[in-house]
């Protein structure tokens, strides 16, 4: 039986210790509504940034999209429950849900198929993915509306609380779910471009999905959306226990990946993509796919931020604001897993919280002039960030010892060469 190992043990009842004294900060007072809203930020944040070290410290790929799939996240989930409270409809649930799986199923076909294609450009299998995707959609509505009903009716039998508790979690789920799924699309044409080129494309989807949202009631056609009014009417369904818990679970996998062998091969693409194609590793495929599990974590963000407030506005993902977990990043340190969680939060209780109540009103119209200076002083005391490259014990990679019968072989061997 595989013991567990210290520093997990540790980490778990760290993780605990934190969870209950925050819990019991809010529950007593000590913490008024305006920290608590602060310290959920910082978790959501903690996970969008999570993401991005992901494709950017970890895998060298340079993004500015974070923001997009934040975004979609978070509409995708609000979406879900918002007609479920306002329009006591399961249609959100079923339409979103259907189109997950069949556009999931779609991607999964035509990979097989571009696979067996040899010679295909990639602009043809793009097209192949975007024709299949598109069609998936369209059944996936069809399917949604028929099970609209059925499935309102099933939820509509248990107690309120449960009901809505079910469908949060679905919602975030497959907030984060529509958010991968788009990144995959996405990726697949502007992988062939330079890192600074990767950069200024992932830039662009952000203005794009900015100006949709700007528009979503009228070009879209979700009038519940409101464009840029902003959507109200959002149940505030996310609690600590929710961001602690999604959180702790990112974590957790992004750990769990990263001392994976499909997690050196991610770093490996970082280090020389030369030398990772000499050694068999497909450049392409590690790429895209750490970009999907990066953009996975910021959905699932988003729908927890979309329930925070109750209110979204489509400037509340502006591409300024997609610098924010960039920020984050580099104060942490790229490739530091503790560094991104702990500049998370140092930014949102710090800049978020203490200086909105310590300076005068109208400092927050100075943030994109802090944000630069704190970084050119970052740069040239500490290129590396606060914490470098440094782990906690949890997440920082042991090699294990040699077995004892190893060690004995090659002790025995070492006898006979001398």
């Amino acid at each position: 039986m595989k013991r567990i190992k210290p520093s997990t043990l540790l980490f778990v009842a760290a993780s605990i210790a934190v969870f209950a004294i925050v819990q019991v900060l809010f529950n007593t007072g000590i913490l008024n509504a305006f920290w608590s809203g602060i310290i959920r930020l910082a978790a959501v944040m903690a996970m969008v940034s999570l993401g991005l070290n992901l494709i950017y410290g970890f895998n060298g790929q340079f993004s500015l999209g974070q923001f997009g799939f934040y975004a979609i996240g978070a509409y995708t989930a609000a979406d879900i429950t918002y007609r479920w409270e306002q329009l006591h409809s399961a249609l959100g649930l079923t339409v979103v849900l259907a189109a997950g799986v069949l556009m999931g199923l779609a991607i999964l076909l035509v990979r097989k198929i571009v696979v067996k294609l040899r010679g295909l450009d990639t602009l043809s299998a793009f097209a192949m993915y975007l024709v299949g995707v598109i069609l998936a959609a369209i059944v996936a509505v069809w399917i949604g509306n028929l099970l609209a009903q059925p499935a309102t009716s099933l939820f509509a039998i248990l107690p309120e609380k449960i009901s809505q508790t079910i469908i949060f979690f679905l919602a975030i789920l497959l907030g984060g779910l529509i958010a991968a799924e788009a990144s995959f699309i996405f990726g697949l044409p502007i992988f062939t471009l330079g890192s600074d080129y990767f950069g200024i494309a992932t830039l662009g989807f952000t203005i794009i999905i900015k100006v949709l949202l700007d528009n979503s009631d009228t070009m879209l056609g979700f009038e519940e959306m409101k464009g840029a009014r902003g959507m109200i009417g959002i149940p505030k369904i996310t609690t600590w226990f929710w961001v602690f818990f999604f959180l702790f679970a990112t974590i957790v996998v992004i750990r769990n990946l990263l001392n994976s062998s499909f997690g050196r091969a991610i770093i490996s693409v970082r280090e020389d993509e030369t030398a990772a194609t000499a050694m068999g590793i497909d450049v392409a495929y590690y790429k895209n796919i750490t970009f999907v599990i990066g953009s996975l974590f910021a959905g699932l963000a988003g729908g927890l931020y979309a329930h925070i407030n109750g209110f979204l506005h489509p400037n509340s993902f502006s591409f300024i604001k997609s610098f924010d977990p960039l920020i984050i990043v580099v104060f942490g340190g790229l490739g530091s897993v503790t560094g991104t969680v702990a500049a998370s939060f140092g930014w949102a209780l710090v800049l978020e919280g203490v200086l909105r109540l310590v300076l005068p009103d109208g400092f927050e119209t100075w943030r994109f002039v802090v944000y630069p200076v704190l970084l050119l002083v970052m740069m040239l005391l500490k290129p590396n960030g606060l914490f470098g490259n440094f782990e906690i014990p949890f997440i920082r990679s042991v090699v294990p010892p040699l077995k004892k019968e190893l060690q004995t072989k090659g002790g025995d061997a070492s006898k006979e060469n001398a």
